[in-house]
């Protein structure tokens, strides 16, 4: 990885250890907030987004992109939040 600066070298690692998996549905995204113990408000804080996106993740009226993907990824990987399979579905 030569030319890298330290900041993209990390995040290109982490991508090549997730594998394939960009599945980051509305449970997915409510279970990684709970994991954290935050509520959607705290969560869009640490996020750097506003908590309506949050929500709107949540709820199923949009579904992460681009950078949010890779943020979600990265937070959830420093929590040890389990990749394994996707999280029970019940509301």
């Amino acid at each position: 990885m030569r030319g890298l600066d330290l900041y993209t070298k990390p995040c290109i690692d982490l991508l090549r250890k997730m594998g394939g998996n960009t599945d980051w549905d509305r449970a997915r995204i409510r279970a990684l907030r709970q994991h954290m113990g935050l509520t959607q408000d705290r969560f869009a804080r640490h996020l750097g987004v506003r908590q309506q996106t949050v929500s709107e993740w949540e709820t199923g009226v949009y579904e992460p992109r681009g950078t949010s993907v890779t943020l979600l990824r990265m937070v959830a990987e420093k929590n040890r939040f389990s990749y394994g399979a996707p999280p029970d579905r019940h509301e």
